[in-house]
């Protein structure tokens, strides 16, 4: 569905649209919103139908955004810096409100577009610098809201990083078995069941306080961090939807869950799967010169191990899902998700495998 002129009338742009001469193109990268760019002369906007099939809350979606850029934009002003390309602006209704219902109820939103921007991954996406540059972006997002009250957040996409639910929801999946395929599946379900202790290692410690309570982007894959295409400097990240309550460990371990592995989730030769620990070098030393400072030592000792649980927490969902009958991830063919299951599990067991290493490394970038 493309956003028409009954629909982007009803936003308060610096000169209203003319659809006469404005242009709607639609963006394909992304998964979940269908989300346009409107441009008309120097106006250049972002316009997205919000999934409510997955976001099922709205106001509170849109509300953490706005709490959360505002708190970004009021920093960014405060030492001189350009707001407007520190973080996402939202367009609002003319009637003040941060999204617009349709009469068919469609939720729509609007941003205003960051001019000269591109994602990171299409900027030397093959130097490991890059990676070093990710990583310190992951630890600027994070410093800009370590003194912004998480609790305030609502959880967009509930228990998203509740792992010991993840793992009562496989147990589930095993005994309904919907799809019938319990038997094709019997390696993975065994190495799940052999590593389910894992899913308390965050869980269990934001619950007692061992670990604190802290703004998390919980998407940080390179195509939503921005830079800029002439300085390549990076500028903010984007894709606000699933910031929540949570634990930093989640946004490091699930950046490198995807960025260090060797190979896409769905390979199915898994002889070209293994964990690149070249790249988790160069991730973590961009991340921890800023994030260093204020991570507590707890948080610091679970970076090794977060990687660890994310990938195994991906993994386990994609089990699930296929025991289920591939209710929730698309897929291509029948055995899609239990080849993504397999993925994950090869890295997880080479991370395993590469742990003692990778701690060195932690501790070597937090000049530990």
């Amino acid at each position: 569905m493309i956003p028409n002129e009954n629909i982007l009338s009803n936003f308060a742009f610096d000169e209203a649209l003319d659809m006469d001469i404005c242009s709607i193109e639609p963006i394909v990268s992304g998964h979940i919103n269908h989300t346009f760019v409107a441009t008309q002369g120097e106006q250049k906007y972002i316009v997205q139908k919000i999934n409510t099939g997955i976001f099922k809350d709205p106001c509170s979606l849109m509300e953490n955004i706005d709490n959360v850029t505002e708190h970004i934009r009021r920093k960014t002003e405060a030492v001189g810096g350009d707001a407007k390309r520190a973080t996402l602006e939202i367009i609002k209704t003319n009637e003040g409100r941060l999204f617009y219902t349709d009469s068919d109820n469609n939720c729509w939103r609007c941003y205003r577009y960051i001019k000269n921007s591109v994602g990171l991954d299409t900027i030397n996406a093959g130097d490991l610098h890059t990676f070093y540059v990710a990583g310190a972006a992951l630890g600027d997002f994070q410093k800009m809201l370590m003194d912004f009250d998480a609790s305030i957040l609502a959880e967009t996409i509930p228990l998203f990083h509740d792992t010991k639910n993840r793992f009562r929801n496989l147990e589930i999946a095993i005994g309904e078995n919907r799809s019938g395929r319990l038997s094709d599946a019997l390696p993975e379900i065994d190495f799940a069941k052999a590593h389910k202790e894992m899913c308390s290692i965050i869980v269990d410690k934001l619950a007692d306080g061992s670990i604190p309570l802290r703004v998390t982007h919980n998407d940080t894959k390179l195509s939503n961090i921005l830079a800029d295409e002439d300085t390549q400097q990076v500028l903010c990240l984007i894709d606000l939807d699933t910031v929540m309550p949570g634990s930093a460990l989640y946004d490091f371990g699930d950046a490198l869950r995807s960025a260090a592995s060797s190979g896409a989730e769905d390979e199915k030769d898994l002889s070209k799967i293994y964990f690149r620990q070249d790249i988790f070098e160069e991730y973590c030393k961009g991340y921890l010169s800023v994030a260093a400072e204020f991570l507590t030592e707890a948080e610091i000792d679970l970076l090794a191990e977060s990687v660890i649980m994310m990938t195994f927490e991906c993994g386990i969902r994609f089990l699930s899902d296929f025991l289920d009958g591939d209710v929730y991830f698309a897929t291509a063919y029948p055995e899609h998700n239990l080849v993504r299951a397999r993925n994950q599990f090869k890295l997880v067991a080479d991370m395993e495998e590469k742990l003692k290493k990778t701690k060195e490394i932690v501790a070597l970038a937090a000049g530990k």
